[in-house]
């Protein structure tokens, strides 16, 4: 029987600050990302997870920082994948390549995004979480493109992830900081399409597709 979304959710949060973290098993691989899916993000090349934390940027807008982290096992980096306002997408909806969706921090409930100030170490276009429950705007918005021939996003599938509002795709490289986050590597927005800006569905809670009646 389907868990409902308030008791997978429950269930991930109570979890958060534990040693047990939920996985998605090999079996799993390949299944669909739906609304409302809990999910990690793995940066294909160098392996980190998208990670942001109650820390903000000592430069630029000063927004909380978003960073790559190493380590696979941290509460910090699950993300819920939303619809944007305006959608008539429904939670457990697949959702197509070419979709406009968002990403909210499961810990801060932060939205992924990103604008025109410059990421501290690189100068590309910063990342950072902001907003809220009932605060975002287009800077949250990120259009789905995956790559190859799959039409709607899947475990195994490679993706890009474009922003509305900059162009710029999201991304990350093997540079790191030595302060706010010792050890991480920058996430930042560039708007070139580059190996480094490929990303894949790692862990999480994934929500059966519901079907639509």
């Amino acid at each position: 029987m389907a868990f409902s979304f308030f008791a997978l959710a429950i269930f991930l949060f109570l979890s958060l600050d534990s040693e047990f973290t939920p996985r998605v098993s090999a079996a799993s691989e390949g299944v669909q990302i739906t609304y409302g899916s809990i999910i990690k993000l793995m940066h294909e090349r160098t392996r980190i997870r998208l990670h942001s934390h109650d820390v903000p940027y000592g430069s630029g807008s000063g927004q909380q920082s978003v960073t790559g982290f190493p380590n696979v096992d941290d509460s910090n980096s699950y993300w819920i994948v939303r619809s944007i306002p305006d959608s008539s997408a429904k939670q457990g909806d697949p959702i197509k390549s070419g979709t406009m969706v968002r990403l909210q921090h499961m810990k801060t409930r932060k939205w992924l995004h990103s604008h025109l100030h410059a990421s501290p170490i690189s100068g590309n276009l910063e990342v950072s979480c902001f907003g809220g429950e009932g605060e975002s705007d287009t800077g949250d918005y990120w259009r789905l493109e995956i790559e190859g021939s799959g039409k709607t996003w899947r475990q195994d599938q490679r993706i890009r992830l474009n922003h509305a509002d900059t162009g710029g795709y999201l991304h990350s490289h093997d540079k790191k900081y030595t302060r706010i986050a010792g050890g991480q590597q920058e996430v930042c927005g560039v708007r070139e399409k580059r190996a480094d800006n490929v990303w894949l569905a790692a862990e999480g809670v994934y929500l059966p597709v519901t079907e639509r009646k």
